[in-house]
């Protein structure tokens, strides 16, 4: 339209305006031309988007184009959904999967490829742990038995049709490995108590319901009272059919007899309370035991910090180049390619600190060489490290994002060096200890706005990597 705006509006001869009609039609055939060549009809290569065009764009999954060359990786700026396949199911399981279909959804995207290997502990796991106690309880309620556990046959059946129906939705076949269940986990063979008649005649059951009916995401890690309740009921069932349970002496010099009794009997309490609360209730309680214990500790393994001890020395003001350069060098080389929490990166960051002091640190490095609580966890393609928060979370889906979560403090919050050489002495649930609050934002929204596209960037990011490998 320019074009033909200054043909008209130019005061000239004709052939002059020949000219730039031709060179016009010229133009215009060139640029027919080239969108020609990206006719999806005979080829569709994905290529990374112009400079400056950062906003993602809403794509539809159903309309999203196949690969045409699967060798190629995918763009990393266009959604990426898993594909879904009709499972094989060994056909002798006798339980209507659709019953649980709401939490075999959420597993499935809990544990979505390739994500579940980057976020395995801290969000698919929980929910595996709390799908495998719901299995079991709906099983053993739509058996119209009063048991609470599978036989062995039947265990194997319908754990593989388990596992092949989270796989056909999209979820790691890895799950298995990553989060360390079997088919096992449903019979729970070492507990004296099986079915529902005996545990309701060993356990004070109303006092088990009032403690997990109702679970507090702030308060069940710090002043617990479902996960006391469901271990007080699992050493009573324990303690029946003439045993002494786990404290007693059957089980002494027999290794980890007693520890698997009792993690037998813990299954038996939750497939209990899974036949008496609702889907919801159940699974967010479940996820909550989980995510405490994930919390409580650092997934990280730091092993013989000597290279920053001899680069960073005894002395209370070492050389900042040498000793950051060092410093910098182990945390990268000591951090797993995992996503954690930010209570997880607390306790990695104070342990961390400590071991340093026990070697003859004395100066904060954190503050010396600007280390924030993301340098502790996963660092994709440049975008700064994504913690994600204490409280049990999902993988959401949607068209815009394709798969993403939230990140929890991801700004620049420091790591807290620890005030001793004594780990013992970080309590996270004592009065004075809270996590590093959030610079004030100037807008709600803008910040927002922000987040997301930080989540977009990451989730995607990690998709593209997995993809090439």
């Amino acid at each position: 339209m320019e074009c033909l705006i200054i043909i008209y509006n130019t005061r000239s001869t004709v052939s002059y305006r020949a000219l730039l009609l031709f060179i016009y039609i010229f133009n215009l055939q060139h640029a027919l031309s080239r969108k020609s060549d990206l006719d999806t009809k005979n080829k569709f290569i994905l290529s990374d988007p112009p400079m400056g065009i950062l906003d993602p764009i809403e794509i539809s999954p159903s309309t999203l184009p196949r690969n045409a060359y699967p060798a190629e990786p995918l763009s990393p700026m266009v959604p990426t959904f898993p594909s879904s396949y009709q499972p094989n199911l060994t056909g002798r399981c006798p339980v209507n999967f659709t019953q649980i279909s709401p939490i075999i959804e959420k597993t499935a995207s809990d544990c979505s490829v390739p994500l579940a290997a980057f976020v395995g502990d801290v969000i698919c796991c929980p929910q595996v742990n709390s799908l495998m106690h719901i299995f079991q309880s709906t099983y053993t309620n739509g058996s119209n038995t009063d048991a609470l556990v599978l036989n062995k046959g039947f265990a194997n059946d319908c754990f593989s049709d388990m596992m092949n129906i989270l796989a056909s939705k999209g979820a790691s076949s890895n799950i298995t490995n990553l989060c360390t269940v079997a088919a096992l986990n449903l019979t729970s063979m070492m507990c004296p108590v099986k079915n529902v008649s005996s545990f309701e005649k060993a356990v004070n059951v109303s006092k088990l319901l009032d403690a997990c009916s109702n679970v507090d995401p702030l308060k069940e890690c710090c002043r617990p009272a479902c996960g006391p309740a469901i271990m007080e009921a699992a050493m009573k069932i324990s303690m029946q059919g003439g045993g002494s349970g786990f404290l007693g002496n059957d089980f002494a010099g027999s290794g980890n007899v007693g520890i698997d009794m009792m993690s037998d009997c813990k299954g038996v309490v939750y497939a209990w309370l899974a036949r008496k609360l609702s889907l919801e209730t159940a699974n967010s309680a479940f996820r909550m035991m989980t995510g405490c214990k994930v919390n409580k500790v650092c997934p990280l393994e730091f092993e013989d910090p000597s290279p920053v001890t001899k680069a960073c020395g005894n002395t209370s003001s070492p050389d900042p180049a040498v000793c950051c350069s060092a410093f910098h060098a182990y945390i990268k080389s000591r951090k797993k390619q995992i996503i954690i929490t930010n209570i997880q990166a607390i306790n990695c960051a104070t342990m961390f600190g400590s071991m340093l002091q026990k070697s003859g640190v004395k100066t904060d490095l954190y503050e010396l060489c600007d280390i924030d609580l993301k340098d502790f966890s996963l660092q994709a393609f440049g975008q700064q490290g994504c913690l994600l928060r204490s409280l049990p979370t999902d993988i959401i889906y949607d068209n815009l994002t394709g798969m993403s979560f939230t990140c929890d403090l991801s700004d620049n919050i420091a790591a807290p060096w620890p005030s001793s050489s004594s780990v013992s002495s970080l309590s996270l649930c004592a009065p004075e200890m809270s996590l590093p609050a959030l610079p004030v934002p100037q807008t709600s929204r803008s910040q927002d706005n922000g987040v997301n596209r930080k989540i977009f960037v990451l989730a995607l990011a990690l998709f593209a990597s997995t993809i090439a490998l």
